[in-house]
C-alpha cells in the first residue's frame, strides 16, 4: 500500500510517501513560509524523488487538528482535490497523536504541547507501554498551571513533546524540579509526515477511514474570526 501522508498544522510542513512501512521519501520544511507557497512544490519533490505517480498512492492521509486554522485548511484541501481527482480513500490523523510518534520505546508517559496561543496549551497525554503508544487523553485545549497539576503525581518519567513542550518543560521544572522529567531534542518538536502515514496505514487496516466529503477538520477550539464575530454581537 503506497500512501500520501501530509501535515501543515503548525508554522513547518512535511510531506511523505511511504509504502507498507517504509518511508520512501519525505520532505520537511521550517522556512517561515505559508503552506500555500510550499506544500504543492514539496508534494511534486516527493513524487519526483520516488519514482511514483500520484494515480498509485492508494490512501491520502492528513493531520486534521488541533493546530493552525488556516494551514489545517490548506492541507485539508489539498489532500481532498487529489483524493477527489484519484477517487481514494483519506485518513484524518490528530496531530497531537503524530507527535506522540517522536519518542522512543522506552516506558514513559508522554505529554504532546503545541502552541494554542492566549495562553493555552493543545494538549494529549500517552504512555509508551511495552513498545507501544497508548492514548490516556483526548485531543484538548488547557492552561498550563492545570496541566503541570496533572502531571504532578506520574508515577513515569514525563516526557514533553511538540512546538509548546519547552515552556510547559520549564513550568514543570520549577514548580517541582527536574525529577522523572525530560524534554524531547529539538527535531522531536516537529511533526512528521511520515508518522501521519504510518497511523494511517494502522488505522487503515483496522477499517478506519473516510470519503472526501467527510474528512473535516478537528479545531479543538473556535477560530478566532468566529469567536470575535460572536463578542461584537454580545456588545451589540
Amino acid at each position: 500500500m503506497k500512501i500520501l501522508a501530509l501535515d501543515s498544522s503548525s508554522f513547518t510542513a512535511s510531506v511523505a510517501i511511504i509504502e507498507n512501512g517504509k518511508i520512501i521519501s519525505e520532505f520537511f520544511l521550517n522556512a517561515g513560509l505559508t503552506h500555500s507557497e510550499t506544500l504543492a512544490p514539496m508534494i511534486k519533490s516527493v513524487f519526483d524523488c520516488s519514482n511514483i505517480l500520484p494515480e498509485e498512492i492508494d490512501l491520502y492521509a492528513v493531520t486534521i487538528g488541533p493546530g493552525s486554522f488556516t494551514g489545517l485548511r490548506i492541507g485539508l484541501a489539498t489532500i481532498k482535490a487529489m483524493a477527489l481527482v484519484n477517487n481514494k480513500p483519506c485518513v484524518g490523523i490528530s496531530s497531537l497523536h503524530a507527535l506522540a510518534l517522536n519518542t522512543d520505546k522506552y516506558e514513559k508517559t508522554v505529554c504532546v504541547c503545541m502552541d494554542a496561543h492566549r495562553g493555552g496549551i493543545y494538549n494529549a497525554i500517552f504512555n509508551v507501554q511495552n513498545g507501544k503508544i497508548i492514548r490516556i487523553t483526548q485531543d484538548r485545549t488547557i492552561c498550563i498551571e492545570n496541566l503541570i497539576v496533572q502531571l504532578r503525581n506520574s508515577s513515569n518519567v514525563v516526557q514533553f513533546v511538540g512546538d509548546g513542550a519547552l515552556i510547559c518543560y520549564n513550568d514543570m521544572v520549577s514548580r517541582w524540579g527536574s525529577n522523572n522529567v525530560s524534554l524531547i531534542d529539538e527535531k522531536g518538536m516537529y511533526i512528521k509526515s511520515s508518522n501521519v502515514g504510518f497511523i494511517a496505514e494502522e488505522i487503515y487496516h483496522e477499517g478506519i477511514f473516510t470519503d472526501v466529503c467527510s474528512l473535516n477538520p478537528s479545531y479543538i477550539k473556535i477560530p478566532q474570526a468566529e469567536r470575535l464575530l460572536k463578542e461584537n454581537k454580545l456588545k451589540m
